[in-house]
């Protein structure tokens, strides 16, 4: 990872942050986006042992993400890879879900996804080369009551990324889907389901998976990536 750029949204999220300290030590150059420029600032902060910029971005804006893959290949000449991690969840029944919510969810989760996708690819193929990393989440990939609509932010990102890994492997792109079951993150302060996050997942499980898929050998393209607690699993 020496030298690599590395844009990391959602950065000071637990995952976004657990993979960045990774990163750090390997010797990434990081570019750190998030949408709260203090805590972007404290998370630079204790990564200083590499070059980093922070660009307070929120991706539900395209010309932010835009502004963002600009800073970034502009300061370091390239973009290497690009780690989606940021993400809400909103869990409610089906009848009592408002118009504003299902914006609120396909906004972030699957159009901010696609709009940092896009323009980092936009790049990243004028380099012949690039890794795009879509944090997703087990319910991309099944089903839960009560998750209607983040589900259906989710299986649309899942929908929009094995689509454009189809269209950008041409340019020597490769993306990688992260299925974690639950992970043990500041995600859960918000969610009103009643959850044992004792029996979750770790950040730095979910930090590691990535890196090994980072680290995989250069003809190796780690498509998908799915770990779950034992104490629920999805097949």
């Amino acid at each position: 990872m020496k030298s690599k750029v590395v844009v990391i949204v959602g950065a000071t999220g637990g995952i976004g942050s657990g993979v960045a300290q990774k990163l750090a030590s390997s010797g990434a150059n990081l570019v750190l986006a998030a949408r709260d420029n203090n805590r972007l600032d404290a998370l630079a902060t204790q990564l200083s042992t590499t070059e980093i910029i922070t660009v307070p971005t929120n991706i539900t804006n395209p010309q932010e993400v835009e502004t963002l893959m600009e800073k970034a290949a502009q300061h370091f000449g390239k973009i290497d890879i690009l780690i989606n991690a940021a993400g809400a969840g909103i869990f409610k029944q089906w009848n009592k879900i408002e118009p504003a919510e299902l914006d609120i969810m396909l906004d972030l989760n699957l159009k901010g996804s696609f709009y940092t996708s896009q323009a980092a690819a936009n790049i990243m193929k004028g380099q012949k080369s690039g890794h795009i990393c879509n944090v997703i989440g087990i319910l991309g990939k099944h089903s839960m009551a009560m998750g209607s609509i983040y589900c259906a932010s989710k299986f649309g990102l899942v929908g929009m990324s094995k689509c454009m890994a189809d269209e950008l492997r041409r340019y020597g792109i490769k993306v990688t889907l992260f299925y974690f079951g639950g992970v043990n993150t500041s995600f859960w302060d918000h969610v009103s389901l009643k959850v044992d996050r004792s029996k979750m997942l770790s950040s730095e499980t979910a930090a590691d998976a990535i890196m090994f898929a980072l680290n995989a050998e250069l003809q190796a393209v780690p498509m998908e990536i799915n770990i779950q607690p034992d104490s629920h699993l999805f097949f």
